[in-house]
């Protein structure tokens, strides 16, 4: 396969989703999450071992598929870069992403919270009836922030390194941790296979993500200083690095009190010695943030899987 294949075929995808969104019909990604939700129907138990046989199943079966596909057209130049072009548009999310933040956040402006509380479940777990209007300004600013990792920067990175089946295994094992990998009764043990690949999986994406914000934010030495101090004050591995990342660089305060279907969090403040409380402005703030993090990972993915082929090619 030529080295630009992912190149092209990735900037393909991106433009696509920029120009389209997310495919109105048939998405691949909701015929995983029914062909996996069915799977969980055949294999559930309490049990962490039926957890781990259903990721293998799912994951595996989505990368063997893309790896077939992969294979079928490597000949042909056009058709893998086609391929890539596709599959990218099908699993990065950023343009839907920004649409729905940016739907709440005109909500929010106009003062009709119910509206916004209608909304907020399609970008979010949180629990809307809990959250006032600043509340939900903050709620959204956190899901662009962990969803611009989760979305768009985790895949491309997987992408550069493993082409088609890189990117479509990411989009699942994203996908059936959002499915199992929360921690309810009957998810506990069942999705701790999920949550775990979702945190091996996220790492790099989430530290490229992080990184990008502080080179691309209005504010880089407070995104760098909130991202050293109060990153590992978060629960989660990849979404810490990636929040406290943005909100230095739009000099707001994240994390705190979260509400999820009646089960109440208290986390650590993000960038709380800097920061000033969430507005509803800092939407639309951190949509354009989240672009240009996309943008600059394309470009970092795309050279690093160039320079990969060079030096390949330099030592065969």
């Amino acid at each position: 396969m030529p080295p630009y294949t992912f190149a092209v075929g990735a900037a393909l995808g991106m433009l696509g989703d920029a120009v389209f969104g997310d495919p109105r019909h048939g998405h691949p990604v909701a015929a995983f999450g029914r062909a996996a939700g069915a799977v969980e129907k055949v294999l559930w138990r309490d049990d962490r071992g039926r957890g781990v046989l259903h990721t293998l199943v799912c994951v595996g079966g989505a990368a063997t598929a893309a790896a077939v596909t992969s294979r079928l057209v490597r000949r042909s130049p056009a058709a893998s870069v086609a391929l890539t072009a596709a599959a990218t548009w099908s699993v990065v999310g950023g343009t839907s992403l920004g649409r729905e933040a940016r739907a709440i956040g005109g909500a929010l402006a106009a003062g009709d919270l119910e509206l916004a509380r209608e909304r907020l479940p399609h970008l979010c777990g949180r629990d809307p009836q809990a959250l006032d209007g600043q509340q939900m300004a903050r709620a959204v600013v956190e899901s662009v922030a962990e969803n611009t990792s989760d979305a768009v920067v985790g895949a491309l990175v997987w992408g550069a390194v493993g082409g088609v089946p890189g990117l479509v295994a990411f989009r699942a094992v994203n996908t059936l941790d959002a499915m199992v990998g929360h921690k309810s009764a009957r998810h506990r043990r069942y999705g701790w296979a999920s949550a775990r690949l979702d945190d091996v999986a996220g790492w790099p994406g989430a530290r490229l993500t992080a990184a990008l914000a502080v080179l691309a934010g209005d504010d880089t030495r407070g995104a760098l200083r909130a991202w050293r101090a109060d990153a590992a004050a978060h629960p989660s591995p990849n979404a810490g690095p990636v929040e406290a990342s943005f909100a230095g660089a739009l000099g707001v305060r994240l994390g705190g009190t979260l509400s999820y279907a009646g089960r109440v969090e208290h986390r650590a403040v993000l960038n709380g010695e800097s920061g000033r409380p969430v507005a509803v402005p800092d939407i639309e703030r951190a949509v354009r943030l989240s672009r240009r993090v996309g943008v600059l990972a394309l470009a970092a993915c795309a050279a690093g899987r160039l320079a990969a082929s060079v030096l390949k090619g330099r030592t065969s």
